[in-house]
């Protein structure tokens, strides 16, 4: 994220305003947009319940219909069933005059108005097993090119139906109740269907003899008048299944001959149906186009109101929080001048509220400001820099005392040569110590101090001692405090020694915006527990008292995060690893 400019200025933040304002816009986003989903959510489940339950009544209406006219014919075929003059007259073997008046008083009449008592067009067919009774063909009229008049009746003898698989296939007689809706003889050519029913002598119930078969013919249309999709919306489809799932009736075209894949799919809402008398099934599928159409117009409305919502509370939002960010960013003003040490930068803020409040007490707190300064700050100041001072005059006297030791010995034997080399590098080594009374020293002063050390002591050991210097070029340009790498090349000498021999590597080089500095020797090691005492600075104890002092002075002048690190393994060796910031070099004149 881009850091934002405020007068002309770069800030390592984002002002309070545009977190308010982004905090702001978040819970718009997720509140407008959890609202019309689940608005949305709401009222498409709602349309599709409603819908489907209006679809649910449309195809209950519609079997109710269905079931009306296949009731008027079974109530019609009902009247020849239990007709028990019909019933006696089928039973008498009747000839000549007696069978004419038989047909023309009893049969015909019956039948005649049992086809005519059915509210729309159908086909009559009785089969008698009394074949005394004459057949009779009725002649039909075409009414224009293909539909008949067609409220008639025929007569014929069983012996027509004997061999026929329809009438094999008839269930066992239960009276009142055995009948069957089948597609039979030309049927299936002419869409029509049938209801089968067996005629029967009730004489002996418990032993109900067959005497005929009626047949009731009506054409599909009929019958399935009401059987319509229009009324359920365009693309819909109505089907009338039979037992055995095969489609007697369809309006509207059927998907793939069978919808169950397509509802499955989701295309389609389906609802079912059942005739139990019949034995039938109506199915209706409507697509979910049709409440997808309804759903889209409310989508849209729902978006829109959604989208409108956002622009205004947008916009209420970009007010509030412009409105607090700069009665907040005149607060921020006057602490960034405060923390730069303007002490004079003070806030006009008129009214009561909390913001009033603030900018009293700001006010009040930089009037204050300067004279804690005084106070405490520059106190601070000279507590550090007599610290510091004492530090130093305590790392002095104890590398005086050490050389001035070795000076002696040299004396003492005679080898004034050696003398006076170390008392030529002793006084150069004062040299850049004292460097006028300055703490802090160029990087190359620190590093000839230490060369004029060890030329001191190279004096005392000869070979015995080897150094090698690894010094980075790049690190002349900095500066250092002064003394910090004598006291452990002095540490090593005095305790890191495992044979008649050591070798001292001293090198410095830059790490990012460090002065990473490195003493490393071959000697004979330390354990963590003594690295973890040396390194202590509550610790008493007198060994590696100079480490510490130096570990001190570092953390005192540059901060914690600086100072020395110890890493050694036993009879391998050490390495001291003193890391300070980099800081570019002041020219004195």
């Amino acid at each position: 994220m881009k850091i934002i400019r405020e007068n002309g200025k770069k800030l390592g933040y984002i002002p309070i305003g545009y977190k308010l304002m982004l905090s702001y816009m978040i819970f718009i986003i997720i509140f407008v947009s959890v609202n019309g989903y689940v608005s949305h959510s709401m009222y498409d489940a709602s349309m599709r319940k409603q819908t489907k339950t209006n679809i649910q009544g449309t195809v209950l209406q519609i079997r109710d219909n269905v079931a009306y006219k296949t009731d008027d014919i079974i109530r019609v075929s009902s009247l020849l069933y239990d007709d028990y003059g019909l019933t006696q007259s089928l039973r008498m073997n009747e000839y000549s005059k007696q069978n004419n008046d038989r047909m023309y008083q009893i049969i015909i009449p019956k039948l005649e108005s049992a086809a005519k008592s059915i509210g729309f067009s159908q086909r009559l067919f009785v089969y008698f097993h009394n074949e005394t009774v004459s057949e009779i063909y009725r002649t039909r009229v075409e009414r224009g090119s293909t539909e008949l008049v067609e409220q008639t009746y025929d007569i014929f003898h069983i012996k027509r139906i004997i061999e026929k698989d329809w009438y094999k296939e008839i269930p066992k007689e239960v009276y009142g109740e055995t009948m069957q809706w089948k597609q039979i003889e030309q049927d299936a050519e002419e869409d029509r269907i049938s209801l089968i029913r067996r005629l029967v002598d009730t004489y002996n119930p418990l032993d109900l003899e067959e005497i005929g078969v009626m047949r009731f013919s009506v054409r599909l249309r009929d019958l399935f008048e009401s059987v319509d999709y229009a009324k359920l919306g365009e693309g819909s489809t109505v089907i009338v299944k039979d037992a055995g799932g095969k489609i007697i009736y369809a309006s509207g075209m059927p998907a793939h001959g069978s919808d169950d894949s397509a509802a499955a799919k989701g295309k389609y809402i389906t609802i079912k149906e059942t005739m139990a008398k019949q034995g039938w099934l109506i199915e209706a599928n409507v697509p979910v186009t049709i409440i997808e159409q309804e759903a889209k117009k409310v989508r849209t409305f729902i978006i829109s109101m959604c989208v409108l919502c956002f622009v205004l509370f947008t916009f209420a939002g970009i007010f509030i929080s412009r409105y607090f960010a700069i009665r907040i960013m005149k607060f921020v003003s006057v602490l960034n001048a405060f923390r730069e040490g303007d002490l004079h930068k003070r806030i006009n803020y008129r009214g009561k509220d909390e913001f009033s409040q603030i900018a009293t007490a700001l006010n009040g707190m930089g009037e204050d400001f300067e004279t804690l300064i005084n106070k405490v700050y520059l106190a601070q100041l000279q507590k550090k820099e007599a610290e510091l001072e004492m530090l130093q005059l305590q790392i002095n006297p104890h590398f005086l005392y050490n050389t001035l030791s070795s000076i002696s010995r040299l004396a003492k034997f005679g080898e004034n040569e050696k003398l006076q080399k170390m008392v030529v590098e002793l006084a150069k080594f004062y040299r850049l110590t004292l460097n006028s009374g300055r703490t802090v020293i160029p990087v190359s002063s620190e590093i000839e101090q230490s060369g004029a050390y060890l030329a001191i002591q190279k004096v005392k050991y000869g070979r015995r001692l080897e150094v090698t210097f690894d010094i980075d070029v790049n690190i002349w340009p900095y500066e250092t405090i002064k003394l910090i790498l004598q006291p452990f090349i002095e540490n090593v000498l005095k305790h890191a020694w495992s044979g008649d021999r050591i070798h001292i590597r001293i090198a410095a080089h830059l790490e990012e915006d460090m002065i990473v500095y490195s003493i490393i020797d071959d000697g004979m090691g330390m354990r963590a527990p003594r690295i973890k005492e040396i390194l202590d600075p509550s610790s008493e104890s007198e060994t590696g008292y100079g480490i510490r002092n130096i570990d001190q002075r570092i953390k005192l002048q540059y901060g914690a995060e600086y100072g020395v690190a110890i890493v050694s393994r036993p009879g391998i060796g050490t390495t001291a690893q003193i890391k300070i910031p980099a800081k570019k070099r002041k020219v004195f004149l």
